[in-house]
This record gives structure tokens, sequence and C-alpha cells, in this order.
């Protein structure tokens, strides 16, 4: 580790010169110098610049599915050097299992972005959002909803607590929206994004300008942000509230998110009695939640809310649970489950709000405010005056009422218990927070669990039913996942991260376009009902991914239903429902003249009237989407069939990729029958004869 931390801007790294207002970091355990951090003569307002053109410029040229091929190399990179960061996560304070969490955590979302990006987006630049808008009688005037990258640069400010998830948890969905990112991690951890910030830049792989790191402070951020860029916020709720306040923000249009602090609850439904696999799984989950990351988690439990008859149980049971499963020292010594906060700042600021917890009524229950003996880096026990070690700590409220225990965050190994009596009590209790990220409720009783999730729901940005059956494999409390939202209302933020491909949008704009089915089509490519269609001499299924073309078309002849196609369709499968089958009943049915065909013989005789069938490009047919029956169709009735070819997918790993094909069913007066996509597998290059 150098001196001074480096900075990696404007595609190269850059160590600030001596500067005497340096801030020396320290290890979490032993208070050792790792590094210093400044940013005296770093070009900020240059990196931004550099993000907005090299940046935006490198990634713009790439697909969706390109740049989510690209997260998932990245991901790769990490895992093969993932041993680098742990050594160098154990001088935050964080064990084995912490480190888990924060580098494998981070590298999770790497890849589960990838495969979202390839299944979820199309391979393009452009993702088309809701279904098309008629604005005309004729079809010649139509209106959709488009979203494209911001034009900008993504600045995440990071907490200290998770340097490597928290950076890449903002880093993989502007990526794969084509918005370049500046990384400013806090400084007590800051060293650990460098080295994985470190780690991306060597590989090879980061497109230029992509990704940009300041190590230090960024006073005059702000007044360097414009209309198109993106701040993604995480920290106090305090600091957020003031970056909030900013003109650029405020009337400059700079898009501002953030995910804070916030005092999440865990409730004991009142049937999850000591003995119950619910009261179990309650307190492994609460003491969890209390000793990883040394509590140092947005989302680890400050209020655990118990009925009254359990809360000496659930004491004692948290006692039990922590005097043998919790040993507090240096993350390097064997056997160590619980490390130092991050920093002596951190110590002291949890302290002073236990302090300000029991001014307020908090009992301490379990653990004391005291120097703890910890177990040191050689395995002797001692006291580490210079580490920043905190005792697990429980505190009880009796009353439940009080303001403090829902608006003073210890963040740290703390937690307060609470008693109710009744649903409605621990309902708003739970509210009392005034917005929590998540809240988990225990209990195998779905009354209680419905009437609880729909009275929090509004202040939660995400809740966990909590039972037997779900126990083992629950991820739990604390773990926000990369296909479920992080965020919540209120004092969490009002934000939103992750969420699958709903954290990508957030980093583009959407845009409502309306103009002539052609337009429409170049633009989205996805044909439109009234563009060029094309139905030669050579069928479609004839042409590989790169012969076809969108507007390509079959339009096959007609073929007439009669009542014995309809009886042998029937008693065939099995499907002898009365409209097919009994004229009267049909006939007394709202919907139907009299005996109609079944809606899947004509699908399939439609699939006979478009397939070329023999061995080509075409590999599979691997489904149908949006089936609409329209009109019916009764003995007598002729169909046809349009097939036209609407958007072409290839895949970026394989020799083949997805074609959606627009498939119109018409009878012999040219009405509406039935309208639905059909999804085949298709080679990218001719199949050699």
């Amino acid at each position: 580790m150098t001196d001074y931390l480096p900075s990696y801007v404007q595609g190269e790294w850059r160590t600030p010169a001596a500067d005497a207002k340096a801030t020396d970091v320290r290890d979490a355990s032993t208070g050792d110098v790792i590094t210093r951090v400044s940013t005296e003569g770093l070009d900020l307002a240059g990196a931004l610049e550099y993000a907005r053109t090299i940046g935006h410029a490198s990634l713009a040229t790439l697909t969706f599915h390109q740049r989510a091929v690209l997260l998932k190399q990245f991901a790769l990179a990490l895992t093969e050097r993932k041993d680098e960061l742990y050594a160098v996560s154990a001088r935050a304070g964080a064990t084995k299992a912490d480190s888990w969490v924060d580098i494998d955590g981070g590298i999770g979302v790497l890849f589960a972005y990838s495969g979202k990006g390839r299944r979820e987006l199309p391979n393009s630049r452009v993702y088309v959002d809701g279904p098309v808008e008629p604005l005309s009688k004729d079809g010649s005037f139509l209106g959709r909803h488009i979203y494209t990258a911001l034009p900008g640069v993504a600045v995440q400010i990071n907490a200290f607590n998770f340097p490597v998830w928290g950076s890449l948890e903002k880093f993989a969905p502007a990526f794969l929206a084509g918005m370049p990112t500046l990384v400013k991690p806090a400084t007590p951890t800051g060293y650990l994004a460098e080295a994985m910030v470190r780690i991306l830049v060597e590989s090879g792989l980061l497109p230029e300008g992509s990704v940009q790191l300041v190590s230090g402070s960024v006073p005059d951020l702000f007044e360097n942000l414009r209309l198109g860029d993106l701040v993604g916020f995480t920290g106090s709720a305090s600091t957020a509230e003031s970056l909030r306040r900013h003109p650029s923000v405020q009337t400059g249009g700079v898009r501002f998110t953030a995910e804070t602090d916030s005092i999440n609850a865990s409730v004991l439904g009142t049937d999850a009695v000591d003995g119950t696999p619910e009261f179990d799984a309650y307190v492994r989950q609460l003491v969890a939640e209390m000793t990883s990351k040394a509590g140092q988690k947005c989302t680890a439990i400050r209020r655990a809310i118990v009925p009254t008859g359990s809360a000496d149980a659930v004491i004692a049971a948290v006692q039990a649970r922590i005097a043998d499963k919790t040993v507090l020292g240096d993350p390097r010594a064997e056997g160590v489950t619980m490390g130092p906060l991050a920093s002596l700042a951190q110590r002291d600021e949890v302290l002073r709000q236990v302090r300000a917890l029991q001014d307020a009524g908090g009992r301490l229950v379990i653990g004391t405010t005291d120097a703890p003996e910890v177990r040191l880096a050689d395995g002797t026990t001692a006291s580490a005056p210079d580490g920043a070690f905190v005792s697990p700590v429980l505190l009880r409220f009796d009353d439940a009422q009080a303001d403090a225990v829902h608006g003073v965050e210890a963040f740290g190994p703390v937690s307060s218990l609470l008693t109710y009596d009744t649903t409605d009590e621990a309902a708003a209790l739970v509210n009392r927070g005034g917005g929590s990220l998540v809240t988990s409720i225990a209990t195998h009783d779905p009354a209680q669990a419905v009437e609880l999730a729909t009275r929090i729901a509004p202040f939660n940005g995400r809740m966990l039913l909590l039972d037997r059956d779900d126990a083992r494999s629950s991820t739990g409390h604390g773990s926000p996942l990369p296909g479920l939202v992080h965020g919540g209302p209120g004092r969490a933020g009002g934000g939103e991260e992750l969420g699958g491909i709903r954290a990508v949008l957030h980093h583009m704009q959407r845009t409502a376009v309306q103009g002539s089915p052609e337009m429409l089509t170049a633009l989205t490519g996805v044909w439109h009902a009234g563009a060029a269609a094309r139905a030669g001499d050579r069928h479609p299924f004839r042409k590989s991914l790169a012969e076809l073309r969108i507007g390509d078309q079959i339009v096959s002849g007609s073929r007439e239903v009669t009542l014995e196609d309809i009886e042998t369709f029937a008693h065939f499968t099995g499907d002898t429902f009365y409209a097919h089958m009994d004229e009267e009943s049909a006939a007394a049915n709202p919907f139907f003249p009299g005996r109609v065909a079944h809606g899947y013989l004509l699908v399939s005789w439609a699939a006979g009237l478009f397939v070329d069938p023999e061995p080509g490009p075409v590999l599979a047919n691997y489904g149908l989407e949006n089936l609409r029956f329209i009109t019916p169709v009764s003995p007598g009735d002729s169909i046809r069939v349009e097939l036209t070819a609407k958007q072409i997918t290839p895949r970026e790993t394989d020799e083949y990729g997805e074609v959606r094909w627009d498939a119109v069913i018409r009878n012999q007066k040219d009405e509406l029958v039935a309208t639905y996509d059909v999804l085949t597998l298709v080679t990218k290059e001719p199949i050699a004869a």
C-alpha cells in the first residue's frame, strides 16, 4: 500500500503530493496507519468531463448484451483475485464471513446483472417500455415510450461499511445502462475500494472512461455537476438531506437518489412463543444482525419488537446465543466471529448514541459499554485500546413509545427491545421509525402476517416473512438482493437501488415518441404493424440471423375449419368444453354464435400454415407470448396467418439468437381472429448444405 492512497482518474493512477491536511486511515483492530488520503491537486471537473465525453462514447458503442458480457468478465476477474481483497478487508475489521458478504456479494451483483441484462434487455441500445399506443384510426400514427442512457456521469458516494458491494451494486446497473461511473468511497475503508478498482483496471477489460475512482474528499463535487448527471448516495439521513438541497439538484437537473440509515425493525409474532421454530429463527436472525459486520449495516435490526409475554425469553435466548457464538477480536485471529467497528471515530459515535438511548430510558440487558477484552491477532486475549471494539449490546425500553428508540441509531452491534400487546400496536411501533429499508416478521400465522404486512408495507422498502417453511433457505433480514428493490421511504432516503432492471432504468431517460410505424420501427428495432413488410420468394425460416431482416414476412394460404375438425380436436385432446361440443349451450353464451373452434386448434393450424418443415437456420420454437383470441371461428369459416419478423436478438456468447415473430390470424372476412408473438431460436450464420 502506498503512503498516499491514489485516485484513478482520466485513465491513469494519480497520487497526491505531500499534504499536511491529509487524513490518516488506520487498521480497525490495531490502530496502525495503513495509508493517507487526500485529493490535493486532483482535477475533479476534468474527471467528470472525461466521463461525460470519453467514457460515454466508449459505452455508447456497446449494446446492452455486450455490456452484460463485460459485467460477467469483470466478475470473473475479481473472483480470480478475491483473496487479495479478503486480506485487505481484514484490516477494515471484517471477518471472513463479513468479507464474503461484501466481496463475494459484490461480485454476485455483477453476475446477476450480467444474466439479467442478457435475458431481460434487447441486444440494442434502446429499451422499449410498454405497449404501442394507437394515436390514429388508420394506424398511421403511433406512440411508444423508450429509455436511452443519460448523457452524464453516475457519481456514487458510498458508506464505509461495504466498500466493495456498495460500489458494485451501483456500478453494475449504471454500466449496463451505458453510463460511466465515478466512485467516491468513504475514507475509512476507501483502500479496499481502491484495491477492487485496481483489479478491474489491471484486467484490461474496462472500456475507456467507464470507471474512475476518487480517494478522498470532494468538497466542490456538486458545483461541477449538471443536467444528465446522477448521484447515488449511501450514508446518513442528515448528510443526504443537505446534499439534496444543493442547487444542482433542486434546479440544475442533477438526479439524486439516497439510501440512508434507518431504524429497521423485526417483529416476533404472538404465535411464535419460546420453543417454536419461528422463535428460534427470530433469535438466530437478531443475533446475526447485531454481530454481522459488527452491526454496521444499514439493514441491521435496530428495534426488536416482541410480545410482552415473550420479552424475557427473547433476552435470555439472545444472551445465550451471543455467549455461544460470538468471539470478539481481530479478524486475523483464529476463531474470531465479530470484528471491530471500522474506525475509532465510529466506535466513539456508537457509544455516544448508546448513551443517548440510555438517557431516553433504555436499560442495558445484554453487553456493556466498557472497553472489552478481545482476541488479538496472535491468539491472546487482552484489551485493545487502539482498536475500535464494542461488545454486542441489547437495550430494553419499558416505554415503547420513547421517541429516541425510533429516531436514534447506534450504527454498530446494538439493538433495542420493545414490547407490544396487540398487532395494531406492533404495526404502529414499526411505522414510528419514519420509513425503513426493511422489516421482518417471524410468524407462522398467515392472518397476523397479512395484517402486519399490509399495515407496514407503505413504510418499508422490503419485508421478510420468516417462518419454519423458509427459515433454512431465507437469505436473511439484512441481505439486499440484486433482483429486489433496496431502499425505502422517509428516513431511509426515499430512493431505490437494485431491483433488477429497475435500477438500470434509473440511469436512463424515459421519452414518449410519436410517429409513423416506419419511423418507430427504425428507432426501436421492433417491427410495428403498418411498417414495410416483405413477403419474398424465400421463406423467412430459410434465413439465418445474418440474412433475416425486420419486416420479413410470410402470408399463408387459407384453410377451412369444419365441424369434423372441431370434434376430432376435442376428442383427441380431451378438451370437450361445451362451447365446442354443444350447439344450444354455446349459442346461449354471450360470446359465441354457436359451436366454435378451439383457440388452440387455430394456433396449431396457424403453425402448420406458416412453418417451413425442412432443417435449416430455425433451431427451435421456445414459446408464445401475448396470445389473445379476438373473433370466434365457426364451422365453415376459413383462417390464414401473417407471420412477420418483429425483433431480432443475436446472443453474444452463442452461435444463435432469438427471433420474435408477429403472428396474426384472420378469417375469410379479414377480421382479426388472434394475435400473438412466436419465439424461435435461429442460427447466426447460414447452415452449410
